[in-house]
């Protein structure tokens, strides 16, 4: 194995969502430049955007969009093409 490539600086970070406000207690090696305090321990604190406590997908909101019939054309095209086979 190489030497010096691997961080050496694993422990428990909290994370949070910005967007739901959610904080998740997870062993990570990300660098950290502000801490905070999570069930009365302080931990070093990273903030990201989405998470899967706000991403649509996780939550059960997500929605299809068909923007300018792209689902029926493609499916017109497949039909065509099972046709001739």
């Amino acid at each position: 194995m190489k030497k010096d490539i691997h961080p050496n600086t694993y422990r428990e970070v909290v994370f949070h969502d910005n967007s739901s406000e959610t904080d998740f207690l997870v062993s990570s090696t990300v660098k950290t430049t502000e801490t905070t305090t999570y069930n009365g321990k302080e931990y070093p604190l990273f903030r990201m955007e989405i998470s899967s406590a706000s991403h649509p997908f996780y939550t059960g909101t997500e929605k299809v969009i068909d923007t300018a019939g792209r689902v029926d054309r493609f499916n017109k095209r497949r039909a065509a093409t099972v046709a001739k086979k």
